[in-house]
C-alpha cells in the first residue's frame, strides 16, 4: 500500500493502489443517477462549494467533481 494513507485507513483500497483522474461535472447527483457506476467514495464535500464522488470506472478509480455555480453579474 501506499505510505499517503495510515495502516487502516478507510479510504477505498483501488484508491490507494491507483492514482486516478478527476473529471468535472455540471450536476454530479445527475451523474450518478445515469450511469450505473461503481460507487467508492459517496458524494461529499472537501471544501467549500466543491462536491466529489469516487467511482470505479474499467478497473480505475475515477473523482467526479462538481464546483458550485457562482452568479457572476
Amino acid at each position: 500500500m501506499d505510505e499517503r494513507y495510515e495502516p487502516g485507513s478507510p479510504v477505498h483500497e483501488l484508491i490507494r493502489r491507483i492514482p486516478h483522474v478527476a473529471f468535472e461535472v455540471d450536476d454530479l447527483d445527475e451523474e450518478l443517477k445515469k450511469h450505473d457506476f461503481k460507487i467508492l467514495t459517496p458524494p461529499n464535500s472537501p471544501g467549500q462549494g466543491t462536491r466529489v464522488a469516487m467511482i470505479e470506472h474499467n478497473g480505475a478509480p475515477v473523482e467526479l467533481i462538481e464546483f458550485e455555480k457562482l452568479n457572476r453579474q
